[in-house]
């Protein structure tokens, strides 16, 4: 496995490769952090890609990623909802129900917000997306000044952190 720390607007990314593809994303001070992988300094095109890619999301040029990703682990309904995510439009919203029906799953809410939590892969996966049925911010593993500064981002807004 090949880790980077990455500088972002919204502080330091850990950014982690199986050396084929993109596998997590942690941001500072995340909840997953007892987990959170350690620098390896060895040089990974698909991680050198990730850096790129990333820095053109936040400089407002890219609105969809081109990197090779691919959660290391998950169940099938985690990997369900987390592909229903990569289909959230940039600059959209969706609700935790809109996710629950086209997974075909449509009561299955509160499930959809648990593997939301868990998507490991945050931005390029983008659970940030993802709002409450009245429009309401909901929990982000980054945190709510985080997503709210992706979704100003997105909407072309000057974000403030």
């Amino acid at each position: 496995m090949n880790v980077i720390v990455h500088d972002s607007p919204v502080g330091p990314l850990t950014l982690k490769s199986d050396g084929e593809k993109l596998i997590s994303i942690w941001f500072e001070k995340d909840k997953r952090d007892a987990s959170r992988p350690r620098a390896s300094g060895v040089r990974d095109p698909i991680l050198d890609q990730t850096r790129r890619e990333l820095d053109q999301y936040f400089a407002g040029k890219r609105k969809s990623f081109e990197v090779r990703f691919g959660p290391g682990e998950g169940t099938a309904f985690q990997r369900a909802v987390w592909k229903a995510l990569t289909r959230i439009p940039y600059g959209a919203t969706v609700s935790y129900g809109h996710i629950a029906k086209a997974i075909g799953m449509p009561k299955a809410m509160r499930a959809v917000g648990a593997a939301n939590g868990q998507n490991p892969i945050p931005i390029i996966v983008p659970c940030h997306r993802v709002i409450g049925a009245n429009g309401s911010l909901t929990g982000f593993g980054g945190g709510l000044d985080r997503k709210r500064y992706l979704l100003s981002l997105e909407r072309g807004e000057a974000p403030l952190l």
